[in-house]
C-alpha cells in the first residue's frame, strides 16, 4: 500500500529550539545518511564547540543520499505509516510567503515555545498567523523541558497562558507536549525525566494528525501559469497551463475565464511524454487545449461553468499581516499577488488594527510590522478571487513592498466597485457571444497587424482629431486595416436616444462611454486598428473602456504638454512640431509593441 503524504511547518520564537527538535526527529528515526551524525560531532569536535542537533540541518543542506532531501525550507522524512515534508519556517516571513504563494502548504502546524523564557510576544503572533491561514490541525510543543528541571508545574502555567490565548482566536490544539529537544525527551521515545506526562511523543502526534483531503468536490479553479504555443512541423496547440487548486477537470467541459468572463470548451488534456489524458484533479498540474481559439492570459483563473463562479472586483475586504518594515499606509501603491495574477494596489481604508501578541484593537491610520489590520484593498484593474472560508486557495494573497513580500492575508468580503454592474453585463455578452469561425491569430497573421484600440486624448484645441486621422491615412496607405471613429458618430447615431431632452448636447457620459466602447469590441474583433478621439479622458472613463474591452488591446496616448486628468496615459506627447511630427511619433510606437510590422 502506498504511503500518505503530508505537509507540516514548525513556527516559533527565534532560539526556541525548532532546528534542535528536527535535527534530533531525525536522528532518533535513523533517518540520517549513514555516518551523518558522527561526522557532525566530529567536526564539533575539531572546532570546540558544543555538538547541536540544529547542526545536523546545515550539514544536510545539499543532502540528496539514502532518500533524505533537506533544502533551506524542508526537510524530507518517513515513518511507517506517511512521508513527511517538514517546513522550517526560519522567520515566519517565509513562511507567510511559502504559505500565502501556495509553494509550502502545510496540513498542520507545530508551535514551537521554550519553557525557559516562556510565551512570547512572536508566539502568539505565530499562533495567530497559523490559524488566519487556515491551518486547523496545530500541537503545541513546550521545549526545552531540561532547562527547567522538567517542572511539570511552570509547564502546565504555559499550557494555560497559551490555551487562553489559542481559545480567544477560536483556536484548539491537538495536544500540548512537553519536550526536550536536545536530550529526546518525548521527541521519538517517551520520556522518563516526566513521569507525569502520558501523552503522545512528536513522532506519535505526526501520525496522529488527519492528512487533508483533495479538495476535488470544490468548484474547479486554476490559475493560468502560462499560455504556451507549438509551432514546430505545423503543430498549432496552444495549451493553458497550471496547476489545479481545487475541482477537477476532463475534455469537453465548459470553462470560463475570469476576470475576462470568456468562456470555451476543453478539447484535449496533455502532459509531456505521455498519452492522452481524460481528467485532471486537485494538486496536479494540468495543461488543456481550447476547442475555440480565445486569448486569456497569466492571472485568469480557469472555473467549470454551471459551479459557483469566483468574485470579480477591484475592491475587498482582507485580514492582513503585515511584515513590512515600513508601515503599510495608504496611499502608496502596492503589488498585490493572489494566485498567478499581479497587480497594483492601494489601501482604501484600514477598518481595524489588531496587535497580534495582545489582541487589543487599535484606531490607526497606519499598519506597522507584525499588526494585524481590516482593511478594504483596491487594485488597479479587476481580479478573480474567492472567499477565505468559501475556497482558501483562491482567497490568499501577498502584498510586495519595494520588491520584497512585506505582508500578506486572505479575503473576507468582496466588495463590488463602480464597475460590477457593468461587468455583469459583459459577462453575460461574452457567454452568449457567437464568435467567429477566424480567430484574432488568423486575422493578424493575414492583416500583418494585431487588433488595437488607440484613445487620442488631452485638452480640447491641441490637434488630436488632426492626428487621428492623419494617422488613419498614413495605416491605410501603408495597407493597414484602420478606422478612425468619430465621438460625433457615437452621439448622434447610437447614443441619440440617451440625450438631455432640454438640451440635446449633453448626454450620459458613463452610457456614451459604454456605448462606444461596445461598438470599439465589435471593431476590434474584427481584427481592426481603430482610432478614436476624445476630450480629456480621465480614470473613471478608462475603467468603463477596460470592463467593456480587454485592457492588453487599449493604447492610451495623451496629446499636449499638460495631462490635466488623472488618467495615465500609455504615451504622453507633449512636444512636436507638427502634426506629421506627432503621428511619426504614434506609428512608431505601434512598430515597437509589435502591432503593425517594423521593416529592418
Amino acid at each position: 500500500m502506498e504511503k500518505q503524504d503530508m505537509s507540516l511547518v514548525f513556527v516559533g520564537h527565534v532560539d526556541h529550539g525548532k532546528s534542535t527538535i528536527i535535527g534530533r526527529l531525525l536522528a532518533d528515526t535513523d533517518s540520517l545518511p549513514e555516518g551523518k551524525l558522527e561526522q557532525v560531532k566530529e567536526n564539533c569536535r575539531r572546532n570546540s564547540k558544543p555538538f547541536e542537533y540544529a547542526f545536523l540541518i546545515d550539514a544536510l543542506k545539499d543532502e540528496q543520499a539514502q532518500g533524505i532531501t533537506i533544502d533551506a525550507a524542508r526537510v524530507f522524512f518517513k515513518t511507517k505509516k506517511r512521508n513527511y515534508i517538514i517546513i522550517d519556517a526560519p522567520g515566519h516571513i517565509e513562511f507567510l510567503k511559502n504559505m500565502v504563494t501556495g509553494a509550502s502548504h502545510a496540513e498542520a502546524a507545530l508551535l514551537v515555545i521554550d519553557a525557559s523564557e516562556g510565551v512570547k510576544e512572536n508566539s502568539k503572533r505565530h499562533g495567530y498567523l497559523v490559524s488566519m491561514l487556515g491551518i486547523k490541525q496545530i500541537a503545541v510543543l513546550v521545549n526545552k523541558m531540561d532547562l527547567i528541571g522538567y517542572d511539570r508545574e511552570k509547564y502546565e502555567k504555559i499550557v494555560e497562558e497559551y490555551s487562553e490565548f489559542l481559545k480567544n482566536i477560536q483556536v484548539t490544539p491537538k495536544a500540548f507536549l512537553p519536550v526536550s529537544g536536545f536530550q529526546g525527551d518525548n521527541i521519538a521515545f517517551p520520556s522518563k525525566n516526566m513521569p507525569w506526562y502520558n501523552g503522545p511523543t512528536v513522532l506519535e502526534i505526526l501520525d496522529l494528525f488527519e492528512p487533508e483531503k483533495i479538495p476535488e468536490d470544490k468548484p474547479f479553479r486554476m490559475p493560468v501559469q502560462g499560455v504556451y504555443k507549438f509551432t514546430k512541423s505545423g503543430d498549432n496547440r496552444r495549451i493553458v497551463a497550471g496547476t489545479i487548486e481545487t475541482g477537477k477537470i476532463k475534455v469537453g467541459d465548459e470553462i470560463i475565464f475570469y476576470p475576462s468572463g470568456k468562456k470555451t470548451k476543453v478539447k484535449t488534456i496533455e502532459e509531456f511524454n505521455k498519452p492522452p489524458q481524460t481528467e485532471k484533479t486537485a494538486g496536479q498540474h494540468c495543461g488543456f487545449t481550447l476547442e475555440e481559439q480565445i486569448y486569456v492570459t497569466r492571472g485568469e483563473i480557469a472555473t467549470k461553468n454551471g459551479e459557483k463562479k469566483p468574485y470579480t472586483s477591484k475592491k475587498f475586504k482582507a485580514n492582513l499581516f503585515w511584515l513590512g518594515r515600513d508601515a503599510m499606509v495608504k496611499g502608496k501603491e502596492y503589488w498585490l499577488k493572489l494566485g498567478t495574477a499581479r497587480v497594483r494596489c492601494k489601501i482604501d481604508k484600514i477598518n481595524m488594527v489588531l496587535d497580534a501578541s495582545t489582541l487589543n484593537r487599535m484606531e490607526k491610520n497606519r499598519i506597522d510590522r507584525h499588526d494585524v489590520a481590516e482593511v478594504i484593498i483596491k487594485t488597479e484593474k479587476p481580479i478573480a478571487f474567492d472567499l477565505s472560508h468559501e475556497i482558501q486557495q483562491t482567497s490568499r494573497f501577498v502584498i510586495v513592498d519595494n520588491y520584497e513580500i512585506s505582508g500578506g492575508g486572505i479575503i473576507v468580503e468582496n466588495i463590488p466597485d463602480e464597475q460590477s454592474g457593468l461587468r455583469e453585463k459583459v459577462f453575460l455578452r461574452n457567454y452568449k457571444w457567437i464568435k467567429s469561425g477566424i480567430s484574432r491569430e488568423e486575422r493578424a497573421e493575414k492583416y500583418s497587424q494585431k487588433s488595437i484600440l488607440l484613445l487620442i486624448t488631452g485638452k480640447e484645441g491641441e490637434g488630436r482629431k488632426d492626428i487621428a486621422r492623419s494617422l488613419e491615412r498614413r495605416l491605410f496607405n501603408d495597407g493597414k486595416f484602420v478606422y478612425y471613429l468619430g465621438i460625433g458618430n457615437v452621439i448622434h447615431g447610437i447614443d441619440a436616444d440617451i440625450h438631455n431632452q432640454e438640451d440635446p448636447k449633453i448626454v450620459n457620459r458613463e452610457e456614451h462611454v459604454r456605448r462606444m466602447a461596445e461598438v470599439a469590441h465589435i471593431l476590434l474583433d474584427s481584427g481592426m486598428i481603430l482610432i478614436v478621439t476624445a476630450i480629456e479622458l480621465n480614470n473613471n472613463d478608462l475603467d468603463i473602456i477596460k470592463t467593456v474591452i480587454d485592457p492588453d488591446l487599449i493604447e492610451v496616448i495623451w496629446i499636449g504638454e499638460e495631462i490635466t486628468t488623472d488618467i495615465k496615459p500609455d504615451l504622453h506627447i507633449y512636444d512636436f512640431e507638427n502634426t506629421e511630427a506627432a503621428m511619426n511619433i504614434i506609428k512608431s510606437e505601434l512598430q515597437e509593441k509589435g502591432i503593425i510590422f517594423k521593416p529592418w
